[in-house]
């Protein structure tokens, strides 16, 4: 069996599509899923109870992404155990390419490689992406796919999930690089932020993320990825690129001066981007 711990905060609009892809499907019982809601005001636990038994649909009160995954862990008893947004999609397929890839034990943790949908998304997010997708970062699915696996081994690193900001960075980093492993043939498709403003919004609170877990956990640091300056330098060499690079940049030191001011201030509210919870009209794509 493969558990499944999907943390969900008001998404009704967007849940079905993610629960979809594991039910009724013919790995459907191989496939344990566990909702977690918390803090919703809308109908997202009536949405996800439609699935039938195959989705186990618990509600709490407290609205946080860490607690609700620790709820789910507290429910899920079997491994390997899948840790994915509620927002994306990936196939059943790719859950049990996840798993198998486990199972040889030589990696405690893997992830799909993200695809980013951008449909309704502006031209500068566009421009955005298409040097993003360029970078190294763009290569590491713990913090950039919405989903992450463990194997039990890779699940004892730590114990329950604080409270931080950035749950994917925070485990991503109980692991060397060679315990960790994104998945190039194993997508799951992510819908980013449509517009700037939102996207400097969603990168704000990525490095508030990024602060905090230095802060409070430096000795995870020693298993930091590649950082994307050396390519960046490089990339400017091509003048062909130099507007994109340009949206690349104005949007992050904009987002990380953000996330610098208002990490100071206590009980920030970091907002989500809605924009991308959206449904497009049929037949829409990137």
């Amino acid at each position: 069996m493969i558990s499944i711990v999907v943390p969900a905060h008001n998404e009704s609009s967007v849940i079905a599509r993610t629960l979809s892809q594991w039910v009724s499907t013919p790995a459907s019982d191989e496939i344990g899923v566990v909702v977690v809601c918390n803090g919703c005001t809308d109908d997202t636990a009536n949405v996800a109870r439609c699935f039938g038994s195959t989705v186990h649909v618990i509600e709490t009160d407290i609205a946080g992404k860490t607690d609700a995954l620790n709820v789910g862990d507290q429910i899920s008893a079997a491994f390997p155990r899948i840790y994915a947004d509620a927002d994306i999609v990936i196939t059943a397929d790719a859950i049990r390419a996840l798993a198998k890839r486990l199972e040889q034990g030589d990696v405690l943790a893997v992830a799909p490689t993200a695809d980013i949908n951008l449909a309704g998304c502006s031209l500068l997010v566009r421009k955005y992406y298409a040097i993003r997708l360029l970078l190294p970062s763009s290569r590491e699915g713990i913090g950039g796919s919405g989903v992450y696996a463990l194997s039990e081994a890779g699940r004892r690193r730590f114990g329950q999930f604080p409270d931080v900001i950035a749950d994917d960075i925070y485990v991503r980093l109980h692991f060397k690089a060679e315990e960790r492993e994104t998945l190039t043939s194993v997508k799951a498709m992510v819908f980013p932020a449509r517009t700037i403003p939102k996207l400097i919004s969603v990168r704000s609170r990525a490095y508030a993320g990024i602060f905090e877990i230095a802060r409070r956990f430096p000795d995870l640091s020693v298993n930091r990825s590649e950082t994307n300056d050396r390519t960046l330098m490089q990339l400017f060499r091509d003048f062909r690129l130099w507007p994109g690079l340009l949206i690349y940049c104005y949007v992050n030191i904009l987002a990380r001066f953000r996330a610098v001011i208002l990490s100071g201030v206590k009980g920030a509210v970091w907002q989500r981007d809605d924009t991308s919870r959206r449904t497009l009209p049929a037949g829409s794509h990137s």
